[in-house]
């Protein structure tokens, strides 16, 4: 079958990106899968995936863990930097390990990245060290109070938000199923399990980018000296003990054609907070929606981040949640430059060591 050579994602590009963002096959031949259900070839999915990776529209494919669970700490970081400062601290920030996403954006506080380190280091200690080498006039960590969804999910055919089925590491949804309404919180949302030697070595091996190759599942098996059966066996009994979330691609979304990425931020009384979370977590264009810490010059309670073709599109969406909620204080705060973006790489304690 004939290939494509323009380097603009056609209609099968964007099916195929539909797929692999949600839920990636576990099966021993998962390209040959995804050809059957785009009614190609198992070579013409490969080759696809090579030039998406190539224009970096597709960032990364592999497992999706969660951080607090399997005991690191966790925190979106808000640091305000004269202008001239900005591009130089980024970078110094990008240098540590558990920096997985870091952006400039409008507002007071211009650089907002999110930080994990493992057990036996302080949050508090790695963000004023990062403050004081960057010459920070401001910093602020905010962490997750209440953490109502996360489903990065895009329709790259419509170009629309499609966060319908999410996770919710509170309790607020089952993972892969809509909130229809409060089920109990989980009360140990934020707490360390217990992890075997086993669990850590199969950790490593899922976290890195997936080769494109017929059956990239049979090295890693090997690696670890279990079946390929036996690995998948692993990732479900991982998901149903909440350390890991899904197996899926990574994309850049801008690449993509979602170019505007806004974070909201809302002002919302206390005694409504839960109310507004879940209702602002309906929608399919919030993907991420938390409650954080409020500051004397931030009073910001709740954030939901919005990805569209465009900022009018945001700005839709932002008054569409307004209305539905009646929550009118709020701002939209959009990315200008994107530093860095990627997943946390865990029990890589050298690259932690590296640097402090």
């Amino acid at each position: 079958m004939a290939t494509k050579t323009a380097s603009k994602p056609d209609l099968t590009d964007r099916k195929l990106m539909n797929l692999i963002q949600s839920r990636f096959p576990m099966t021993e031949r998962p390209y040959l899968d995804l050809a059957k259900e785009l009614d190609t070839t198992e070579e013409d999915v490969l080759a696809r995936l090579g030039r998406l990776r190539k224009a970096n529209i597709v960032r990364q494919i592999g497992a999706i863990f969660d951080t607090r669970r399997l005991g690191y700490k966790t925190t979106l970081v808000a640091f305000r930097l004269a202008p001239e400062r900005l591009d130089a601290a980024a970078q110094r920030i990008n240098q540590h390990p558990g920096v997985s996403h870091n952006y400039e954006r409008e507002g007071y506080f211009n650089l907002w990245f999110t930080l994990a380190v493992p057990p036996h280091e302080e949050l508090d200690t790695v963000i004023a060290r990062m403050a004081k080498e960057t010459g920070a006039e401001s910093a602020r960590t905010m962490p997750t109070i209440r953490f109502f969804k996360i489903g990065v999910n895009f329709d790259m055919v419509k170009q629309e938000g499609a966060a319908y089925e999410y996770y919710s590491p509170d309790g607020y949804g089952k993972a892969g199923s809509a909130v229809k309404k409060k089920p109990e919180a989980t009360a140990d949302w934020n707490k360390p399990r217990e992890l075997s030697e086993l669990d850590r070595a199969v950790i490593l091996e899922l976290q890195e980018d997936l080769p494109l190759e017929p059956r990239p599942f049979n090295p890693m098996a090997e690696r670890l000296g279990m079946s390929v059966q036996e690995l998948f066996d692993w990732t479900v009994e991982a998901q149903e003990r909440l350390i890991m979330r899904r197996y899926s691609a990574v994309l850049h979304h801008r690449r993509a054609g979602f170019r505007a990425n806004a974070m909201a931020v809302w002002t919302v009384p206390e005694e409504r907070a839960e109310e507004v979370g879940l209702k602002m977590a309906e929608s399919p264009w919030v993907t991420h929606c938390y409650q954080r810490p409020t500051f004397p010059d931030w009073p910001y309670t709740h954030f939901t981040m919005i990805h569209a073709t465009g900022k009018k599109r945001c700005e839709g969406v932002a008054k569409d949640l307004s209305e539905a909620t009646g929550i009118t204080d709020y701002q939209l705060l959009y990315s200008t430059r994107e530093f860095k973006k990627t997943r946390v790489r865990y029990f890589v304690e050298h690259e932690y060591e590296q640097a402090t």
